[in-house]
C-alpha cells in the first residue's frame, strides 16, 4: 500500500475549473495504477478517472471530455484537472492506488485510499 494525500479542493462556480493533486509515498509509485473516485451528498461512491503507470487513461462517461487525469512519477503525484464544472460534480474526491497496470472502475480493486478533498460547485 501507499499513503495518499489529496489537495486542491474548494468552492467554484459552475463552468469553472479546479485541479486536484494527490501526493503518494513509496518508492514504487511508478508501478501503481492511480485513480480518482467521488462521493456526492446522498450518493454512492463512483469512479471518475484512472491512469496506469504507462499513462493509459480511463474515464467515467460523466466526466469524459471535461476532466483530465495525469501523473508525474518524478514527484510521486497524480492530478485531476477538472474543467467546465457542474453542480452535480459536487462531491468528496478520493485518490486511490493499486499495484499493477489494470485500470478498474470498481472501488474494491483499489487498496490504498486518501482521506478525500471536498469539491463544491455552485450554480
Amino acid at each position: 500500500q501507499v499513503q495518499l494525500v489529496e489537495s486542491g479542493g474548494g468552492l467554484v462556480q459552475a463552468g469553472g475549473s479546479l485541479r486536484l493533486s494527490c501526493a503518494a509515498s513509496g518508492r514504487t509509485f511508478s508501478r501503481y495504477a492511480m485513480g480518482w473516485f467521488r462521493q456526492g451528498p446522498g450518493k454512492e461512491r463512483e469512479f471518475a478517472a484512472a491512469i496506469s503507470w504507462s499513462d493509459s487513461t480511463y474515464y467515467a462517461d460523466s466526466v469524459k471530455g471535461r476532466f483530465t487525469i495525469s501523473r508525474d512519477n518524478a514527484k510521486n503525484t497524480v492530478y485531476l484537472q477538472m474543467n467546465s464544472l457542474k453542480p452535480e460534480d459536487t462531491a468528496v474526491y478520493y485518490c486511490v492506488a493499486r499495484s499493477g497496470s489494470y485500470l478498474s472502475k470498481s472501488p474494491y480493486d483499489y487498496d490504498s485510499w486518501g482521506q478525500g478533498t471536498q469539491v463544491t460547485v455552485s450554480s
